[in-house]
């Protein structure tokens, strides 16, 4: 475990530098432990791949504190380190943390999907053999980041694996699903980016007015259905 600042007001526990089940076990581990177990003056806490951002507030530390002789001498940096470090040796890993499944349902390929066809021929297969291997799959929400509700998903198959376009687009529709390297994600709003777009879900999977927000959480797990235009036209009329 590596600590270190991330700014005047968080800091960065690193427990590993590879996206990898084990580490994102101890990540998510790590993370529950923090959550239920907040220390005064603390805000918030962020899982990533390989770490945990833990933000807080410095006044807070510190006058919170104060009633620690120990403490008085120390940045309120160097009191939550003290913190974490007792955290860490505290919590143990679990294996047995059920996660959530959650179904998302995609319209493949079409005006939904202009890149199904490139992805396709990227890997000498037929369309519809992406749209299979994609929506047979069972993938890890890692994290959340990039934009609002933006999950980065593990557990694709390395047969429909494709680079980033060369070329960006400027404006990408929300709930757009794409394809990047070896990973695979949804757009939760509308935004430039340069994944290959595959499909599309009628799922908000960014509802501010909800809490929280994110409709994916880290450590879930997600399917991807496949579904007729008509049932994806069906599924935005009932959400509005």
């Amino acid at each position: 475990m590596k600590l270190s600042p991330h700014g005047e007001s968080a800091i960065r526990i690193e427990l590993g530098e590879s996206i990898d089940d084990d580490i994102h076990r101890k990540v998510h581990g790590l993370r529950d432990y923090i959550e239920k177990h907040p220390f005064l003056g603390m805000i918030e806490c962020i899982p990533a791949f390989a770490s945990v951002t833990v933000l807080y507030d410095p006044m807070k530390v510190r006058i919170l504190n104060a009633d620690h002789r120990e403490s008085n001498n120390r940045s309120s940096y160097e009191i939550v380190v003290s913190i974490i470090e007792q955290m860490a040796s505290s919590f143990e890993v679990s294996n047995h943390y059920e996660p959530r499944i959650m179904e998302i349902p995609v319209c493949y390929g079409g005006e939904f999907g202009p890149d199904l066809e490139d992805v396709a021929a990227h890997n000498k297969i037929k369309p519809d053999e992406v749209i299979e291997i994609h929506s047979s799959g069972e993938y890890l929400v890692y994290m959340i980041g990039f934009a609002p509700g933006f999950p980065y998903l593990g557990g694709m198959s390395e047969r429909i694996s494709a680079p980033r376009r060369s070329s960006p687009r400027q404006s990408i529709p929300e709930g757009s699903v794409g394809i990047a390297g070896i990973q695979t994600g949804v757009y939760p709003i509308s935004t430039p980016g340069g994944w290959q777009l595959i499909g599309r879900t009628p799922l908000k999977l960014f509802r501010p007015s909800d809490n929280p927000p994110s409709l994916l959480q880290s450590g879930d797990i997600v399917k991807f259905r496949s579904i007729s235009l008509q049932e994806y036209e069906l599924y935005k009329g009932e959400s509005q």
